[in-house]
C-alpha cells in the first residue's frame, strides 16, 4: 500500500464526508493505493455513525473509537500502530488542512529521502493574538533547542516514512514535537513544505488557552527525556555535584574567616548568625539530594525493559 492517512478527529461530524471525498479524489486522480484511518477521540456528536456509514461505502475509510478524550497524541499514537502503506499522512479533520497536498509530500518522502516532512502553514487564517504570535514564539523556542530547522512544528499535516512513526512513541501533548522526538530516534533528514492553510468551515477549535501552559512544558519534557531518559546521572549528578560544591566552599570561607579573625583577637560574629551559613548549607542538601535522585533514576533505569532498546535501519541476509 502506498499510503496510510491518520486523522485525529473530535465532533467533526460535517467535515468527515468533504473530507474523506476530497482525499479520495486526490488519491485516485494519482493513482494511489490508500487507507484512510479516522480515530474518533471521544466525540459527543455523530461522529462515529458518520465514520460507520463511510466504511460501508468504502472499505478504504476505517475508524477507531475511543470510549472518552485522551488527546490528539493518544489518537496518533493508536493511529501509528495501525498504519499499512509505506508513507504516513497526518492531517486534522476540519478542513483547514488540504489533501491537495498529499503528492507532493509523498514526493517528498519517496523521491527525495526525507524521513519525515512538515507542513508549514506560512499564511495562515488563525486569530493573530490567540493562535499566530504564540505559535511563532513557540517555534521558535523549538528551533534553538532542538537545532531543526522548521518554522512550524505543530502542523497537522505531515509526511512520515513508515518506519518512522513505528519507531518514535507519542503521549501527553508530544504531537507538537514529533519532529524533536524522531531527531532523536535517529531520523535527522527532517524537511518542510510550504502548504495552504484554509479556514475553519465547520465547527470551532477544539484547543484552548491551556495549550499556552502545556506547549513549553511539553518542550521541556521532550527535550530532557530526549537527552537523559537513557542516563539521568549525568543530568542530576553533575547538577547536584556543582550544587554541593557551591555550597560547601561558602561554608568553607565563612568558617577559614572565623578561625583567622579569632587567630587575631578580632572580633567576629558567630558563623551560625550570618544568613550566608544556612544559604551554603541548604546548597549542599539541595545538591545531595540532587545526587540521590540521579543515583535511584539510574537504577531504575538500568532496569527497565527497554535499556537496551535500540533501533536497526538494517541488516545484511
Amino acid at each position: 500500500m502506498d499510503i496510510s492517512v491518520v486523522i485525529p478527529l473530535l465532533n467533526e461530524e460535517e467535515s468527515l464526508p468533504e473530507l474523506t471525498a476530497w482525499i479520495k479524489r486526490v488519491m485516485d486522480a494519482n493513482n494511489f493505493s490508500y487507507e484512510i484511518i479516522l480515530i474518533d477521540d471521544g466525540s459527543s456528536d455523530s461522529s462515529w455513525s458518520v465514520i460507520e456509514e463511510l466504511h460501508k461505502k468504502d472499505a478504504a475509510v476505517k475508524g477507531i473509537k475511543f470510549r472518552r478524550n485522551y488527546g490528539k497524541s493518544a489518537a496518533l499514537h493508536v493511529g501509528f500502530g495501525e498504519v499499512q502503506g509505506d508513507v504516513v499522512i497526518t492531517m486534522d479533520a476540519d478542513l483547514q488542512d488540504s489533501p491537495e497536498e498529499i503528492p507532493d509530500l509523498f514526493r517528498m518522502i519517496t523521491e527525495e529521502n526525507f524521513d519525515l516532512v512538515s507542513g508549514w502553514k506560512k499564511k495562515r487564517y488563525d486569530p493573530v493574538l490567540s493562535k499566530n504570535i504564540p505559535s511563532k514564539f513557540y517555534n521558535w523556542i523549538a528551533r534553538r533547542s532542538s537545532g531543526i530547522q522548521i518554522h512550524d512544528f505543530n502542523c497537522g499535516l505531515k509526511a512520515y516514512r513508515k518506519q518512522v512513526v513505528r519507531s518514535i512513541e507519542v503521549y501527553g501533548e508530544m504531537h507538537r514535537y514529533i519532529p524533536i522526538i524522531a531527531k532523536w530516534a535517529g531520523f535527522k533528514k527532517i524537511g518542510e513544505k510550504v502548504v495552504k492553510h484554509q479556514e475553519r468551515k465547520y465547527g470551532e477549535t477544539k484547543f484552548g488557552f491551556e495549550r499556552f501552559i502545556r506547549g513549553p512544558l511539553d518542550l521541556l519534557s521532550v527535550i530532557f527525556i530526549s537527552k537523559f531518559s537513557k542516563r539521568p546521572m549525568h543530568f542530576f549528578g553533575v547538577l547536584g555535584t556543582i550544587v554541593f560544591i557551591v555550597g560547601f566552599l561558602a561554608s568553607a570561607y565563612l568558617g577559614i574567616s572565623k578561625l583567622i579573625a579569632v587567630g587575631h583577637e578580632i572580633p567576629a560574629p558567630k558563623v551560625v548568625e550570618s544568613p550566608y551559613f544556612f544559604l551554603s548549607l541548604a546548597a549542599m542538601i539541595i545538591g545531595t539530594q540532587l545526587f540521590l535522585a540521579g543515583f535511584l533514576a539510574e537504577l531504575f533505569s538500568r532496569n527497565s525493559s527497554d535499556r537496551n532498546r535500540y533501533l536497526i535501519d538494517e541488516t545484511t541476509k
